[in-house]
């Protein structure tokens, strides 16, 4: 109402900012335990070990939400003190902590579930699971035993940039519909397509998602690793036949 009491609230700003600073710092966790998960399912131990990274990322996504909540209670009461201009000043702390209250109260352990972070956990794990061929008794998916020979093929294939045509060096994958590129190549394609003013339609043939963007990309680091590995294995091998190469020259001379 108008002529209501003045109220400051540089201190409430100051105070949020830190909160999302906590909150880069559970992401970072977050990032930190899904490499460290991917490490142990690359070494064949994605067992025990993985199923214990996966309840700390339950714990950060957790934490998360509990912080997204007091944010958000934070922001609405602030904004509704503004929005009514009330003459007396308010009961700040006991305003937020009864919308907190009522936020916590929704709580499910779906939410957890589908935290972006932990959802990409997931997703990196099944993917790692799959390049590597490293079968877990935990989850629900099996994953088929095919020829050797087809196995390495469609891998070598699935290294391939839709758009370069060229083995992937920092393959991101479209949370949409699940194709890779290599990062470079399809954020240059989405920035001139910008400046057209036009949608990027997926480079995978075939194909039917039609508006990929920058924010739908995320790090294949499964698939990254996958290339990496499969390069060390070929390097290894050439190694190897020079070696060969070299004691048959002197032997032979």
């Amino acid at each position: 109402m108008p002529g209501g009491a003045r109220i400051s609230f540089n201190c409430v700003t100051s105070s949020l900012s830190s909160l999302k600073n906590c909150q880069s710092y559970i992401n970072t966790g977050m990032d930190i335990a899904t490499h460290v998960a991917l490490d142990l399912v690359e070494s064949s131990n994605d067992v025990e070990d993985v199923k214990s990274i996966e309840d700390v990322m339950l714990e950060y996504a957790a934490m998360d939400r509990e912080l997204n909540h007091y944010m958000r209670a934070v922001e609405e009461t602030v904004n509704q003190i503004k929005r009514e201009k009330p003459e007396n000043i308010p009961d700040l702390k006991k305003l937020v902590k009864e919308k907190f209250t009522a936020l916590e109260s929704k709580n499910s352990d779906s939410d957890l579930q589908e935290n972006e972070k932990y959802m990409y956990f997931k997703d990196q794990l099944k993917e790692m699971r799959k390049q590597f061929c490293h079968g877990s008794d935990n989850d629900n998916e099996a994953i088929e035993q095919i020829d050797e020979d087809i196995a390495v093929t469609q891998s070598q294939m699935n290294f391939i940039c839709p758009i370069t045509q060229m083995e992937m060096k920092r393959p991101v994958r479209n949370k949409i519909c699940g194709h890779t590129y290599e990062e470079d190549a399809i954020l240059k394609i989405i920035q001139t397509r910008k400046q057209q003013k036009k949608k990027v339609r997926c480079p995978k043939i075939g194909c039917s998602h039609v508006d990929v963007k920058g924010s739908d990309l995320v790090p294949d680091e499964a698939l990254k690793r996958a290339i990496d590995s499969q390069n060390k294995q070929r390097w290894s091998t050439l190694d190897k036949s020079a070696g060969y190469a070299a004691v048959t020259e002197k032997i032979c001379y």
